[in-house]
């Protein structure tokens, strides 16, 4: 199928199929923050309802270790700012690999004769 293309189109090709591979990853990456942010800044939330002095627990590793309000709140607000963060860089490494990947996409097109359209007899 792509056998008839030239070395620097191949190359070019596989390219942008890593790149592709690159964005469904940084994707899915950038998912799962958004919906941990969303989960701790909902947590957040909830601890406006609670009394100081109900017993708290949080998790660490396989074990519910008491805590207090104050440190839970603490704790989900470090994670909350953290988590702002890492979605932010994702946001970022993806518009990168989008802006390469139309970048190359472009170079291949006129690579292989073709315009914009990538169609037959485009460019001409």
């Amino acid at each position: 199928m792509q056998g008839n293309l030239p070395p620097e189109a191949q190359e070019k090709l596989e390219e942008l199929q890593d790149l592709q591979e690159t964005a469904q990853q940084v994707a899915t990456q950038k998912q799962t923050a958004e919906s941990e942010l969303q989960e701790s800044e909902t947590a957040l939330d909830e601890l406006d309802d609670v009394d100081a002095d109900t017993t708290m627990y949080r998790e660490v590793g396989e074990l519910l270790v008491k805590t207090d309000l104050d440190e839970a709140r603490e704790d989900l607000e470090e994670k909350v700012s953290n988590l702002e963060v890492r979605v932010e860089t994702l946001e970022k490494q993806e518009e990168r690999v989008q802006e390469q990947f139309e970048e190359l996409q472009s170079e291949l097109q006129q690579m292989l004769g073709g315009g914009p359209a990538g169609g037959p007899g485009a460019g001409a």
